[in-house]
């Protein structure tokens, strides 16, 4: 048996999330992957952005590696939930770009420190405001993968689109009368409780 290595773990759920959030936006329009499609304006290209931002401040700004990437929604100024949705002026290419380059500053980090190095979250109220890496790191990658399953059900909304990426649908069948039924059924089912 091999020695499990927790970076190697860590590093691999974390990019399969990562992955997976960005596979939502395959093949879609502008507008669908800036639309709003919850109460609370939740779309595709904004949790990307957010997922960008975490990624830099947890695993960056943290551990006194700040990545010198521009996040003007995070300036005092800032309008409000900014961080989750694309303004006109930021394109695509312009958004997933900088997670890319986030992934890579985040695994940077990952890469040079120990998990058990402690930083400091600037955003946390001071005398609570210390964690570990290995904490950090799992607390990014719980929240890439809580934006991953919204992505899902957003990116099924526009499109009926599902499926971590194309070789994993991860789904029983790809026959739309098949899901037809089960969703009749599952209505049934609700109504009938």
């Amino acid at each position: 048996m091999t020695t499990p290595d927790p970076k190697a773990d860590l590093l691999r759920y974390l990019r399969s999330a990562r992955e997976a959030l960005l596979f939502k936006l395959d093949g879609l329009s502008e507008y669908d992957a800036r639309r709003p499609l919850t109460p609370t304006g939740t779309n595709l290209l904004g949790l990307v952005k957010h997922a960008a931002g975490v990624e830099l401040g947890y695993l960056g700004d943290t551990f006194g590696r700040p990545s010198g990437e521009p996040l003007p929604w995070l300036s005092e100024d800032a309008e409000t939930n900014a961080d989750m949705w694309a303004t006109a002026e930021e394109s695509r290419a312009d958004i997933t770009g900088l997670y890319r380059r986030a992934w890579a500053h985040a695994d940077a980090t990952i890469g040079a420190l120990p998990l058990d190095t402690v930083g400091r979250v600037p955003w946390w109220p001071s005398g609570r405001d210390e964690v570990t890496l290995h904490h950090a790191v799992v607390r990014v990658l719980a929240d890439t993968q809580r934006h991953a399953g919204h992505a899902d059900i957003v990116r099924e909304l526009v499109d009926g689109a599902t499926g971590m990426d194309r070789q994993n649908t991860s789904m029983p069948s790809d026959d739309p009368a098949w899901w037809a039924a089960h969703r009749a059924r599952l209505e049934r089912a609700a109504r009938d409780a």
